[in-house]
């Protein structure tokens, strides 16, 4: 697994979540709970992973809808 985002908005993940599901390219969004020991402030990113194979169409498709910055 490799990390292709990472962020304290929880709109983009649901946003990059949804977008990789519908290319067929399977994530797993990390440390979603964290929010519970650090009282729901939204200080602590969250990370969106997908496997080392996917990486490079996954991050196209986040550029493409302007999630991730250009490189």
């Amino acid at each position: 697994m490799r990390e292709l985002l990472r962020t304290t908005d929880p709109t983009a993940i649901a946003f990059a979540t949804a977008l990789l599901d519908g290319e067929g390219i399977d994530c797993f969004p990390m440390d979603v709970h964290m929010s519970v020991l650090e009282g729901s402030i939204g200080v602590l990113p969250r990370r969106l992973m997908v496997r080392d194979g996917d990486f490079r169409q996954a991050a196209e498709v986040l550029r493409d809808n302007g999630i991730l910055p250009e490189d």
